[in-house]
């Protein structure tokens, strides 16, 4: 089986070895520095140092896109600090276009303090208060941008805090209306949020205008007040819509499910050894938007959409073996190295 699917999977990458012209994926919302400490199982109080990391979601899948061959823009706003320089110059070397970029002098880009602590779970210590980020306004949207785009992403960060709540609006309004595939990641994180009912209300309140939807086992729980994210018929009852081309329920390591209007099922996950999950559902998503934007057929065709996401889980295991989000994230020919040696085994 692993031989078959191999196989395919190296004639699928090859084929779209060319960067597709209006294939292009705009990615908005945040950009930020995540510091790490230098040890692992540690509290943040107990970290001896800290080394920094560009984060943010949004940034990470267009670098994640870029990497695999992709065409990626990031649309969002950092400080006209140091840092926000830094992350401007990390996204150009990473070839993600960055004319929708925009510099604020009145404010900080976002800072995060992340740790792992022995329990596995993560403490975060945000610094946006406020944020470059969060300040983003309407009238600085790059509409060309948008409107050239084949695939608009977000998540909903961006819909915490005005005015950046306004411009993401206006910024979808804009992508659909010019043809665009909508993508939503919500990925949250209660800590940012006023309220967990805030963050539900905020989340659900866009749910039904995307194309494309992404959501893990726990966001499902939380949004649908504590349902059972195993259960297909709370998935297709309360998050699946009309206007949805597809919905992926992530499942880590596991692998992922799949709902279409004609079809679902699941694919397995990738083993290999972890040894940092951040950036692992960001490289799953970089992974399945880059095969919608060459190709949407996979809406439609279940063999091709199965390809697609085992692609994609392959993208998200990759991430884990190594440490940070972007350093982290899969070349293709990372990729094809993957489906090689498993055919080989």
């Amino acid at each position: 089986m692993a031989h078959h699917t191999s196989s395919d999977h190296s004639n699928y990458l090859r084929k779209e070895e060319c960067k597709e012209t209006g294939s292009l994926v705009v990615c908005f919302g945040e950009m930020l520095i995540d510091f790490v400490p230098t040890v692992g199982g540690v509290s943040l109080a107990e970290a001896p140092a800290f080394k920094k990391a560009p984060g943010g979601a949004p940034a990470n899948v267009a670098v994640g896109i870029s990497r695999l061959g992709g065409s990626s823009a990031f649309m969002g706003k950092v400080g006209a600090d140091e840092f926000g320089y830094m992350l401007a110059d990390i996204l150009k070397q990473n070839n993600v276009e960055t004319s929708g970029m925009r510099f604020d002098s009145n404010a900080r880009t976002a800072l995060a303090f992340v740790t792992l602590r022995e329990d596995g779970e993560r403490e975060f210590l945000f610094f946006r208060n406020p944020s470059a980020d969060m300040l983003l306004q309407e009238s600085e949207l790059d509409k060309n941008l948008l409107k050239q785009a084949r695939i608009f992403h977000y998540g909903s960060i961006s819909l915490i805090d005005e005015p950046c709540k306004s411009a993401h609006l206006a910024a979808m309004r804009i992508a659909k209306n010019s043809g665009c595939i909508l993508s939503y990641d919500p990925n949250l994180r209660l800590a940012l949020w006023p309220s967990a009912d805030a963050a539900r209300k905020s989340i659900m309140d866009i749910w039904d205008q995307a194309d494309v939807t992404k959501i893990s086992e726990d966001e499902i729980t939380f949004l649908t007040g504590g349902d059972d994210p195993y259960d297909d018929n709370v998935v297709l009852k309360k998050l699946f819509h009309p206007n949805l081309k597809l919905l992926i329920v992530t499942e880590g390591s596991q692998g992922c499910r799949y709902y279409t209007k004609a079809f679902k099922g699941r694919i397995g996950g990738v083993k290999v050894k972890p040894v940092d999950t951040t950036g692992a559902g960001d490289a799953f998503v970089s992974g399945i938007l880059y095969s919608i934007a060459t190709d949407q057929t996979i809406f439609q065709d279940e063999k091709r959409l199965r390809k697609a996401l085992y692609f994609a889980n392959i993208c998200g295991a990759l991430t884990v073996t190594e440490r940070g989000a972007i350093p982290a994230l899969p070349t293709r020919e990372a990729i094809l190295q993957f489906l090689l040696e498993a055919a080989v085994i």
